[in-house]
């Protein structure tokens, strides 16, 4: 399923843009866009894709998006059934990378948000009383002056740099980079994984990558990435998958062997280990998209804001 890019309208008397988004269900199809997104439930349920994960939100879900990952919310059924009683509505926050200057990013209080960013190109589903947080923020951000709403989402982010209330959703091998950068050690490891996850990869070949001793190496990657080595090539591994069990009509032994397992056994059970279901489940469920507003091809935002052009 490929992805539409989106342009999202900017308002020119704004830094960034704040809305509310309501109708019978979210209509918006599998999609990617330049600009950051947080988006937070406020009514309905349904099935949430971020890149390769897959997962059900409910009222109250809060995510946060990097540029260009695609992304789609779909309401569960009954949502298209036309039921009075049922509506979808989100509150999101729309900002591009370098909307408060590009010197703003250079301060050194500001690292905290540089990393932020960064992982935030995974999508993060934020949790406990870190959402509770930020979603009474974004409720009352809608009235606020211009100031006050700046200063409310810088509240956002230190609320969120402070936090470990989160979960990465894209993996890596999605991506086709790694997580936040740790050193560049571990950033010249993470991109020889990346180049090379397709085939077998050793402990001792990695170590050395690192020009460390395996069982140094073995340690200090857990500390940082916080699962084994073997846990995350394999994550990078499933990542790459997902993404082509989605694009392509290949079959799925085919699939595995491209991404480097020797064995659709092996294949099938990390699988599920880290998507809670099969690669067939996968590409079925990956195709899932929502029924099309009108015939324009448009997005339609069901709010007081314009509608939204697909590229």
């Amino acid at each position: 399923m490929k992805a539409l890019q989106y342009h999202i309208p900017l308002e020119l008397d704004k830094s960034f843009i704040i809305f509310k988004e309501e109708g019978p269900f979210f209509p918006c199809p599998w999609h990617y866009h330049s600009e950051y997104e947080l988006v937070l439930v406020n009514k309905s349920t349904g099935v949430r894709q971020v890149g390769d994960h897959i997962g059900y939100f409910m009222e109250g879900d809060l995510v946060l998006m990097g540029p260009s990952l695609p992304h789609l919310w779909t309401n569960d059924p009954q949502y298209f059934k036309g039921k009075a009683n049922l509506t979808a509505e989100a509150t999101v926050i729309h900002f591009v990378e370098n909307f408060l200057g590009k010197e703003f990013y250079n301060l050194p209080e500001i690292e905290p948000i540089n990393n932020l960013l960064k992982l935030s190109k995974h999508g993060m589903v934020i949790r406990g009383k870190t959402r509770d947080k930020i979603a009474a923020l974004m409720q009352d951000m809608q009235t606020m002056s211009g100031i006050q709403r700046l200063a409310s989402l810088l509240s956002i982010f230190d609320i969120l740099c402070a936090s470990n209330e989160y979960e990465l959703l894209a993996s890596p091998g999605y991506l086709k980079h790694g997580l936040l950068d740790c050193s560049d050690k571990f950033s010249k490891v993470n991109a020889y994984i990346l180049r090379n996850f397709d085939h077998d990869i050793t402990l001792n070949e990695v170590a050395s990558v690192a020009n460390m001793a395996v069982s140094t190496f073995c340690n200090y990657f857990k500390e940082h990435y916080r699962v084994t080595f073997v846990e995350y090539l394999n994550k990078v591994r499933v990542g790459h998958a997902c993404k082509l069990l989605a694009e392509l009509d290949e079959n799925v032994v085919e699939i595995a062997y491209k991404c480097g397992f020797n064995n659709l056994a092996n294949f099938n059970r990390q699988f599920r280990k880290i998507k809670n279901m099969t690669p067939s489940e996968y590409r079925r469920t990956s195709n899932v998209n929502v029924p099309q507003v009108g015939s324009t091809g448009r997005w339609l935002v069901i709010s007081n804001r314009t509608t939204v052009e697909c590229a």
